[in-house]
């Protein structure tokens, strides 16, 4: 193994609640990983994202958490998870868990006891403030609609949540907390856990002045300024290399929105002992609309290749890229990037797979996304189970912002439970995910689009993702190699080049239905070729100075 094994990985995210659900509940289950970790394997993938399975209220499906060192009581028990663990190391795959401490429940002992009493050894733990005149402390809006704060009436003040008022923000300025934080991850990385994937984590350190934000449409202060990238975001995360990743061989990326490509680099450079890479935000905000997400446009392909040049070219010496189309939080790559109709679906799925794979930096697939998962259209906003979501229905509706026809638009567009609607196992009731009834609804096209159907097909996007995971193995410079832009201006044509010792992989994609002609940049040299991968059949002796694409075709080749 390298020292930097995590930059030579390919990491697949598990949404446990979604995944696999062993025990007939409805709900997707540890053991349901455990049962499914052959199919994992046999991808090729080498890391498992595993989103949040401790103990949890739900109030934001685990991402609200009430025990740091316990399992959800849906998803089984510590020892499911011991199991779990041991049954993937023995298949050479590592464990990355998700940390969450932005922020707990408030059924957390340490929010229980910060607001029994003003003198509560925990009152630190949170951050509260007194209001002025019954109004909150500052004019925040949370990520979920409504204010930042939420006044408790046993104490007579506000406490900061950044997102749910079942979520308040834990208090990085007391050390006490974040020491009992380091002890936490220790807890789980003795236990032989590989890594942590931090969310919302440039969000824990606040501008102790606690300014107002500017107002938004919403009514809200952006309070964003004051809190993304805050004053002390850097000494806590060097702190917390120090104290417990530096202790250890971990994988470790940060989610971080409103990271630019500067502030990447001064949390993932080598030099600066603070992480491995972080998740950025801009690629997946491309076509977002007055009211963001909410209200899509269309996007274009040079905003994105600019997006990805900015980061491939500004990581290159410096830091390293982690590379996704879609997670839990994102809609499903080939409806939001792709074309999921019948005829395109698959070939465009594995355009976009191209395109990511041969990148520089760690690829992410997230569950579903190698058997070609798209978006779920729900007819009533009532069979979506996401708080975002039905937060924003209620929001933008009742504020007369948008009509129930344009809000349910951007909900089959962009909402977080496209992503989070069961894995299609096979083409069983409810697609082999559960023998109960699941939580949330399995998208109906399960019976044309699930796993069992594309393993059993050679030709299939699950066996295309297997080639790509093997070919980024077998070949260095698709680690390693330095990337270049190609037609930057090119509204269908995503062309890059990765060079590395003496050769270059040159990397052609059509994102649309059309047949562009493509033309080799006279600057690329070579004297011989090789095709390394093609979404459709190709010609090994064709040209590949110029040719005519195909809708959504995509081809890399190796030239020396």
């Amino acid at each position: 193994m390298t020292t930097n094994w995590w930059k030579e990985s390919v990491v697949y995210q598990i949404y446990p609640r979604s995944f696999h659900d062993s025990n007939g509940d409805g709900i997707g289950d540890i053991k349901g990983i455990t049962e499914k970790l052959d199919h994992l394997e046999d991808l090729g993938i080498d890391v498992i994202w595993l989103s949040p399975v401790y103990q949890s209220p739900n109030d934001d499906n685990g991402y609200d958490i009430s025990d740091y060192r316990a399992i959800m009581d849906d998803f089984g028990r510590m020892e499911d998870f011991d199991e779990m663990l041991k049954e993937a190391h023995k298949r050479g795959i590592k464990i990355m868990m998700d940390l969450v401490v932005n922020h707990t429940s408030d059924e957390h002992q340490w929010f229980v006891e910060s607001r029994s009493s003003k003198e509560s050894p925990y009152r630190d733990y949170y951050i509260w403030k007194k209001g002025e005149d019954g109004k909150p402390p500052t004019n925040w809006g949370a990520a979920f609609g409504g204010s930042a704060w939420q006044y408790d009436d046993t104490t007579g003040e506000y406490y900061l949540h950044l997102f749910s008022k079942k979520q308040p923000d834990l208090n990085w300025e007391n050390e006490t907390v974040r020491n009992d934080i380091y002890d936490m991850m220790n807890f789980w990385l003795d236990k032989g856990v590989n890594g942590f994937r931090m969310d919302v984590i440039n969000f824990i350190s606040k501008d102790q002045r606690y300014p107002d934000g500017e107002v938004n449409d919403a009514g809200f202060g952006d309070g964003s300024p004051y809190f993304m990238n805050g004053p002390r975001i850097h000494e806590s995360l060097q702190e917390m290399n120090k104290k417990v990743l530096s202790q250890h061989d971990t994988i470790t990326v940060g989610e971080m929105p409103g990271a630019t490509v500067e502030e990447a680099k001064l949390y993932t450079g080598e030099d600066r002992h603070e992480l491995n890479m972080v998740f950025h935000f801009e690629h997946v905000d491309v076509g977002n609309g007055k009211y963001g997400k909410w209200t899509p446009e269309q996007w274009k392909l040079t905003d994105l290749k600019k997006i990805f040049s900015r980061w491939q070219e500004g990581l290159e010496e410096d830091g390293w890229n982690s590379l996704y189309w879609s997670n839990h939080d994102q809609p499903r790559a080939i409806s939001r990037f792709g074309n999921d109709s019948e005829a395109y679906r698959e070939i465009s799925g594995k355009m976009l797979a191209t395109c990511l794979h041969l990148l520089k930096g760690t690829p992410y697939i997230y569950q579903g996304e190698e058997i070609g998962m798209t978006n779920v259209a729900f007819d009533s906003v009532h069979d979506y189970r996401d708080i975002e979501t039905l937060n924003a229905y209620d929001d933008y509706m009742n504020g007369g912002l948008l009509t129930h026809d344009d809000m349910m638009k951007g909900i089959h567009e962009r909402s977080r439970d496209n992503a989070r609607t069961p894995v299609q196992w096979s083409d069983d009731r409810h697609g082999g995910f559960t023998k109960g009834k699941p939580w949330i609804a399995v998208n109906p096209n399960y019976r044309d689009i699930n796993a069992q159907q594309a393993v059993s097909d050679p030709e299939s996007i699950y066996h295309y993702y297997k080639k790509l995971i093997k070919l980024r193995k077998d070949n260095p410079i698709i680690v390693y190699g330095k990337y270049e832009l190609l037609l930057k201006d090119d509204e269908q044509i995503y062309a890059y080049t990765r060079t590395w010792e003496d050769q270059t992989l040159l990397v052609i994609c059509n994102f649309s239905e059309d047949t562009p002609k493509f033309e080799l940049p006279k600057e690329v040299k070579f004297s011989e070729k090789e095709l390394c991968i093609a979404n459709y059949d190709v010609d090994i002796k064709e040209d590949p100075t110029t040719f005519t694409l195909k809708p959504y075709e995509a081809r890399a080749y190796l030239l020396k």
